[in-house]
């Protein structure tokens, strides 16, 4: 039994010692980074009401909740998503704010997968929201800033998928696709199944210009050319020819930050959170089998809450970035700086009077008393298992 009780439940793990500093560190280096774009933080309860993440809402289906009640009968969930808390947030206290809003955030959120997946259920993210602004403009600052995050955290190889909710909608609008082939070509493409997204669309009776631009659903990253060939054929369907123009003006503005290496167009991008209306971004790198940063916009997701207000963000997935720099042997700096004072009865006050004047200096002083059981070597050993660079001894 008391084993058993050392064990953590499934999908949630212990994170301690040096894994759990450069947890830290990381975290306070891309929080510092948020604030230089001026963002402001906030935090959001760990759980809500369920209908802010029910199913009109479009976010976690309703089955990979944690729910539970409170003493009024009210169902809550433990948050899947930041993003819905932090829109009823800003409808609440920026209701009548009409200039944007920037806001970030850190928090872990809680989604309850099958356990065949193997992924972890309680996950930490980081990320900002701009609130107020449907610019793109400001498509571009958040997409900027998202890649000088992945820099900040040490990345050095990594890619922003881009895409549009526009260009997926306006070719299942102009197809006039049914709800369930709709999802069928979803599931496809959600898989990278592109044999099946061809075989699907040459089940259909499209036109030529129709079937050219589904097929590009299944390019991982669109060229300048192709991208002036998708213009062509887009141009009897405004839906998709939007989307296009409003991605090449996005490449346009990311130039200026000189981020554009970073990011490629996949057309073919979509995304199982219904609220997004716009751009849809995701960030991957070696090492990580998982996106490390996932985002984009969705100007109808205020609404729901009371606040007329477009809105564009982000979010970091702090473990999955945590493993991908450490399969990349990329290093978070620690800064060390933790001293053992080990003293004996008879030194007792000396040891504290050290101890408070290395702290004011800015060390860290862990005060041990000496055991008379205990050698000089045990506390040397002990010093090193607990990360510390320096051990002083007061008898």
């Amino acid at each position: 039994m008391e084993r058993r009780l050392l064990h953590t439940p499934e999908g949630v793990r212990d994170i301690y010692n040096s894994e759990c500093a450069k947890k830290l560190v990381l975290q306070d280096n891309l929080h510092n980074l948020l604030k230089k774009y001026g963002y402001h933080a906030i935090e959001t309860p760990t759980f809500e009401f369920f209908d802010i993440f029910g199913k009109e809402i479009g976010t976690t289906p309703s089955k990979d909740l944690y729910k539970f009640f409170d003493r009024e009968g009210n169902t809550l969930v433990l948050r899947p998503d930041i993003t819905p808390s932090i829109a009823r947030c800003v409808a609440k206290y920026y209701a009548e704010e009409d200039l944007p809003v920037r806001l970030c955030y850190m928090g872990n959120t809680f989604i309850n997968n099958t356990s065949y997946q193997g992924r972890l259920k309680e996950s930490t993210q980081l990320g900002a929201e701009m609130i107020g602004d449907n610019s793109v403009d400001a498509d571009a600052e958040i997409i900027a800033l998202v890649v000088n995050a992945l820099k900040t955290a040490g990345l050095q190889e990594f890619q922003i998928g881009v895409g549009h909710v526009g260009f997926f909608k306006g070719l299942v609008e102009a197809a006039k696709l049914q709800e369930e082939t709709e999802t069928e070509l979803m599931n496809l493409i959600s898989n990278k199944n592109f044999f099946g997204v061809d075989e699907l669309i040459d089940s259909l009776c499209l036109n030529a210009d129709l079937k050219e631009l589904f097929s590009m659903l299944g390019s991982l990253s669109m060229s300048e050319d192709m991208l002036n060939r998708a213009k062509k054929l887009a141009a009897s369907y405004p839906m998709v020819l939007e989307a296009l123009e409003h991605l090449e003006l996005l490449l346009q503005v990311l130039s200026c930050y000189g981020v554009e290496k970073y990011v490629s167009l996949e057309p073919g991008m979509i995304s199982s959170y219904h609220y997004y209306t716009g751009i849809i971004f995701a960030g991957y790198t070696f090492g990580s089998g998982e996106p490390i940063v996932k985002g984009g916009r969705y100007d109808n997701l205020l609404p729901y809450f009371g606040k007329n207000a477009p809105s564009i963000g982000f979010a970091v997935v702090i473990d999955q970035l945590m493993a991908a720099l450490s399969r990349q042997k990329i290093e978070i700096p620690v800064q060390d700086n933790q001293v053992l004072i080990v003293y004996k009865e008879t030194s007792h006050d000396n040891a504290i009077k050290k101890a408070l004047s290395l702290r004011e200096q800015g060390t860290g002083v862990s005060l041990v008393k000496w055991a008379a059981h205990k050698t000089v070597e045990d506390y040397k050993a002990y010093a090193a298992r607990m990360h510390m660079q320096d051990i002083t001894f007061m008898e």
